[in-house]
């Protein structure tokens, strides 16, 4: 597809890059965290498109979600009812798995699920940001938790942000479910754990330490503990590969804890 089929008014504004926690469907209900999402939403230009790498898409190869408006995916189990009955109708995004596919090597190495609705790592921030459903959004899965080959799929990807496409990494900045302190309240203090890989990603981000943050396992303190899967921390590497050539550094744009997860959020780019 020849890139100008894409052009809008966004296109002549390169976006930024984001990476973001975007917690359990539980954390649209605390008013600290979407408010600190609508503000962030507020202060980037508006995109055209969005596309979403969630932590709760593993598919290889690597595929892109449906293209025409389908129903959520209820990726979770065991809450509330309403939480099965939010709704979040973006339009689909055809132009953009046409681009992703092209980018990324045809369609010999980017599948289609046209039946794979947005899942909670995707419209639940999304509903904060952008409440009234109206950018096109596109999800994608991560083929491999591999850094490095995340890096390099966010560094294919690149070319999107002059087309007025916001690139989203949706995870979470420190993710222990069974570690998390139930007890103390959402806003308890965090553990030290938590609190200490926090402030390590803080400065590496800070200061653009793109192979530390990609070799994070052994660079990081308690980085076994905070992400005893690394599902959550994995679409920050994308995130990075598709501002790399702006050299990798970002910008806080939330911070603190819920609950002792680090709900740090950059801004890149």
């Amino acid at each position: 597809m020849n890139p100008s089929s894409m052009t809008t008014e966004f296109s002549d504004r390169r976006m930024p890059v984001i990476y973001l926690s975007h917690g359990a469907p539980p954390l649209a209900d605390d008013p600290v965290w979407t408010r600190q999402l609508a503000d962030w939403s507020a202060s980037m230009p508006r995109p055209a498109s969005i596309l979403m790498v969630s932590a709760h898409w593993e598919a290889d190869p690597l595929t892109v979600s449906a293209t025409t408006t389908v129903p959520l995916y209820y990726d979770f189990w065991g809450f509330p009812q309403r939480y099965y009955e939010v709704e979040y109708p973006a339009p689909g995004a055809p132009e953009l798995a046409a681009q992703v596919t092209r980018l990324l090597g045809g369609v010999d190495q980017v599948h289609r699920d046209e039946t794979r609705g947005l899942d909670h790592g995707a419209y639940v921030p999304l509903m904060e940001m952008y409440p009234g459903a109206d950018v096109p959004v596109l999800q994608i899965s991560m083929p491999t938790l591999d850094p490095v080959t995340l890096f390099d799929i966010g560094r294919r990807l690149a070319p999107l942000r002059d087309q007025g496409v916001l690139i989203v990494g949706s995870g979470f900045a420190t993710h222990n479910l069974r570690e998390m302190d139930w007890h103390g309240g959402p806003h308890a203090p965090a553990p030290t754990w938590s609190a200490e890989f926090d402030d390590w990603l803080s400065q590496q981000i800070a200061a653009g330490e793109i192979d530390t943050l990609l070799d994070f396992e052994r660079t990081a303190p308690a980085a076994r503990t905070a992400h005893p899967r690394t599902e959550h921390f994995a679409p920050l590497f994308v995130s990075l590969g598709a501002t790399q050539e702006a050299g990798g550094a970002g910008t806080t744009a939330v911070e603190g804890f819920w609950f002792g997860l680090s709900k740090r959020s950059v801004q890149f780019g």
